[in-house]
């Protein structure tokens, strides 16, 4: 492998964006590791799993990407508070803020300290407080919200060990997948792939100076 060779970590890589992810930083001659639920047995829910996945690899990365979540897992998006169920907002925070965090929670030993590198989680706009101008959603916004402070909170842990890493949320806008097929009629939608070029457009051209915040795919920043 050349010295040169970028290196990335793609958590969630058997989905429609962790996937074309993949596939492009490949073609750009990227070294890519991937880990899934379909390819590795990984499961972001259960913590033994995750550490099981970071003692598979070997680093440092220069770019890891957390492409893990779910919108629908047992039921719909709640259209009101009178259809929220313990079980489905336990089963959202389990997958889309405790799992990502499960991954943060390793990811300091595969960076190098001495060099830039980037890690991005996939969150979503609904699960910014400032922007929530509908409502619903309960179970899946405030998992949302909850990793989005999990990302801002470790993003100033993580420049503290490592000044020259940029911690980021990214929300990859409606993209034509089987988690938004249901949803996506009354947005314009991507195509994976088109997604993937977009949050790689956006991710790969920040720096520290950058860390701890909130971004879409058209690169504005998103309030929290």
């Amino acid at each position: 492998m050349s010295k040169l060779m970028k290196r990335a970590l793609i958590f969630g890589a058997s989905g429609g964006i962790g996937g074309a992810i993949a596939d492009n930083l490949s073609k750009r001659h990227w070294d890519v590791t991937s880990l899934s639920r379909s390819l590795n047995q990984f499961d972001v829910t259960d913590e033994n799993s995750v550490k099981a996945a970071f003692a598979s690899v070997d680093g440092p990365f220069d770019f890891i990407l957390i492409a893990t979540g779910a919108l629908e897992i047992n039921s719909a998006p709640e259209k009101s508070i009178n259809h929220l169920s313990q079980s489905n907002m336990i089963d959202h925070f389990m997958t889309n803020t405790i799992g990502p965090a499960h991954i943060l929670k390793y990811v300091k030993s595969f960076l190098n300290k001495k060099s830039s590198s980037v890690v991005s989680v996939l969150s979503a706009r609904v699960g910014s407080i400032e922007d929530n101008k509908l409502g619903g959603w309960y179970s899946y916004r405030a998992a949302k919200a909850a990793l989005n402070q999990i990302v801002k909170s470790f993003s100033i842990e993580l420049s503290r060990s490592h000044p020259k890493a940029c911690l980021l949320a990214i929300h990859p806008g409606t993209v034509d997948t089987n988690l938004t097929h249901r949803y996506a009629s009354k947005h314009p939608t991507k195509t994976p792939t088109e997604a993937a070029q977009n949050i790689l457009d956006v991710t790969l051209t920040k720096d520290s100076s950058h860390t701890g915040r909130f971004y879409d795919w058209a690169n504005e920043e998103i309030p929290w």
